[in-house]
Parts: C-alpha cells; structure tokens; sequence
C-alpha cells in the first residue's frame, strides 16, 4: 500500500510533488498506521479513501495548472465555500440577519404608521425650485464636511505610521551596542 501510494504521488505536477510530496507520505503513513490494527474491511475503506483522494487531488492540480488558481473552482466536488478564497468571517452571516430582521420590523412599523394616518389631509405637492435651492448647498455642506474628517483621519494615520516606524528603525533586537558606546533597547 505504501508503495502504491508512492508511486501515486508521481501523478501530481512536479512542483506540488517537491513541495508537499513528503508531508503527503508522513501524513499518509501516519493514518496507516493507526488502522494497522484495525479489520481488514476497515483498511479496505482507508485505502480506497485515499487513493481516490490522491487520484483527485492529482487530477485538481493538473486543473489549476492548466486554468489558473480560480479556473478549478469549475470543476471542484466541494462547496464554493470551502475554497480559502470565498471565505467571511462567521459573524457575517448573523449580522447578515440581524440586519434583515431590522429591516423586516422597520418595514412593518412604516405600513403600520401608513395605515393609522387618516388620509384627510391633502397630498404634499411638487418640490419647488426655492426649496431644490436650498437641497443642493446642504449636500455640498456634508460633502465637503466628510472630506475635512477624512483628511484630518489620514494626517493622524500619516503621523502614526511615521513615528512607529522611526521608532522601530531603531530597535536593536539583539540588544549589542551601538558604535556611540549606548544601550539600544
């Protein structure tokens, strides 16, 4: 069986083979021999298991040799998820609801605050050139605000980085001294 499996690990692209050739191998004995002791049909299942993985895994890296990184995620067996490249953070998904619950309840409130105003009171008309006027300068006004707090929140940033790096530049991590006859910490 060992053999079998090392002779499999031909089949994948000499790259990945002089990568990860031997961890495959370690990882692989170290499986076996933990179901050494165990009925023959388990080890029968073990080593169909693996040498399908191995037949898949060499065919899915000839793929992405052929495709590209992304172009294998056509013919992958797993879920688009599982790929290190599609992941989110876990709380995504319960902010996600969160998010749509708040939506759904405002949803509600709004239809509920529609129906128990009387419709008695005559429409609201047209938006009038003095009041379109008067739209315009206070959108100017919050741009021109958002743009003050971001350049004021870059100068920070700016001074932040340029101090800890000058910082840093003189750390001497193996605490020798300098020429000057100081410490460096």
């Amino acid at each position: 069986m060992r053999s079998l499996y090392r002779s499999l690990l031909h089949l994948y692209p000499a790259g990945y083979r002089a990568e990860y050739g031997d961890e495959m191998t370690s990882v692989f004995l170290e499986a076996h021999a933990e179901t050494a002791d165990c009925r023959v049909m388990t080890q029968a299942i073990f080593g169909v298991r693996e040498l399908g993985g191995l037949l898949r895994g060499a065919l899915r890296e000839h793929l992405r040799n052929i495709t590209g990184p992304y172009g294998s995620a056509l013919f992958s067996t797993r879920r688009l998820s599982m790929h290190s490249e599609f992941r989110f953070p876990k709380a995504t998904v319960s902010l996600m609801v969160i998010i749509l619950v708040g939506i759904l309840l405002t949803i509600d409130k709004a239809k509920s605050i529609s129906a128990s105003i009387s419709y008695s009171r005559p429409n609201v008309g047209p938006i009038h050139a003095a009041q379109q006027l008067m739209l315009l300068p206070a959108l100017l006004i919050i741009l021109a605000g958002a743009c003050v707090v971001a350049v004021i929140a870059w100068g920070v940033m700016f001074a932040l980085q340029r101090s800890g790096l000058h910082r840093l530049s003189d750390v001497n991590p193996a605490g020798e001294q300098r020429p000057s006859g100081k410490l460096s910490i």
